[in-house]
C-alpha cells in the first residue's frame, strides 16, 4: 500500500520541477489549493530552521559559543533565513539560512567544522525519516489520517531527503564542501581557492535552473519510495 502512495503522489515532484518555470504560489493553488500552498510554506521554513540550528547545536557541542552569543539559537525562522531568503522563497520557492559559527573557537578546528556541517543535512534526514515512518505505520495499520496528512506527510519526507542530498555535495557554499574539508586537508585547501568560490556560483545556478536538480529530486524520490518499501514490509512481517 504505502509503495503505491508513493506513486501516486510522485506528481509533487513535477511540481516541484516546474518551480522556476512561473510562479510557484500560483501553480500550486491551482494544483492543490491554499492548504497545499502554506502546508508546503511551513514545511520548507520548518526544515531550514531545523537545518541550522542543527548546525549551532553542533558547533556549541564542539566548543563554540557564535551561535548563542549571535542570538542564533532561535525558533525564529527570520533569524535563521532573513528577508531576502523569504522573499526569493515567495517569489521561486528558492530558500536558504545561515548560521554564524567560528571554527576558531572549536575543540578541533576545521575537522569540528566538518562535524558542524554534516549536522545540518542529518537533521533533514531525520526529518525524513519521522515523516516517512509517521506515512508508513498509518499504512501499514491502516490509520485514516485524511489524505492531505498524507500527502504532507510525503512531501516533508521527499522535500527533506531533497535538501539533504543537496546540501552534500562538494560545492561551496554547500555543507558538503565543509565536511570534505574537515576530512581532507587537501580538499581544505581547495575549496578555499578564490577561484574555486567564484565558480562554485555558476555551479549552483546550473543546478537550480538548468535541470541539474532534477537529478537531485528523482534521488530523493527514489530514496523515499524505497523506505517506504521497507517500512510496511517490516511493519507487516
Amino acid at each position: 500500500m504505502v509503495g503505491r502512495a508513493a506513486a501516486r503522489y510522485r506528481g509533487i515532484s513535477g511540481s516541484l520541477r516546474r518551480m522556476s518555470s512561473g510562479w510557484w504560489v500560483h501553480q500550486w493553488y491551482q494544483d492543490y489549493g491554499a492548504w497545499m500552498v502554506a502546508g508546503y510554506a511551513l514545511i520548507v521554513i520548518f526544515s531550514i530552521t531545523l537545518h541550522e540550528l542543527a548546525h549551532g547545536w553542533a558547533a556549541i557541542w564542539q566548543g563554540d559559543r557564535t551561535p548563542i552569543e549571535r542570538g542564533h539559537m532561535t525558533w525564529n525562522p527570520l533569524v535563521h533565513m532573513g528577508w531576502a531568503s523569504l522573499l526569493m522563497f515567495a517569489v521561486v520557492g528558492i530558500a536558504w539560512g545561515l548560521m554564524p559559527v567560528d571554527p576558531s573557537r572549536m575543540r578541533h578546528g576545521r575537522r569540528s567544522m566538518g562535524w558542524v556541517a554534516f549536522a545540518g543535512p542529518m537533521m533533514n534526514v531525520a526529518i525524513a525519516f519521522v515523516a516517512l515512518t509517521v506515512l508508513a505505520v498509518a499504512s501499514a495499520k491502516s490509520l485514516a489520517i485524511g489524505e492531505r496528512a498524507t500527502l504532507l506527510l510525503w512531501l516533508a519526507g521527499y522535500i527533506n531527503l531533497a535538501l539533504a542530498i543537496l546540501n552534500l555535495l562538494p560545492v561551496p557554499p554547500l555543507d558538503g564542501s565543509r565536511i570534505a574539508a574537515g576530512v581532507s586537508i587537501k580538499a581544505y585547501s581547495f575549496f578555499n581557492r578564490p577561484e574555486v568560490a567564484g565558480a562554485s556560483v555558476f555551479v549552483l545556478l546550473a543546478i537550480v535552473f538548468l535541470g541539474a536538480g532534477d537529478l537531485i529530486f528523482d534521488a530523493a524520490l527514489a530514496g523515499a519510495k524505497w523506505y517506504l518499501t521497507v517500512a510496511e514490509r517490516f511493519l507487516n512481517s
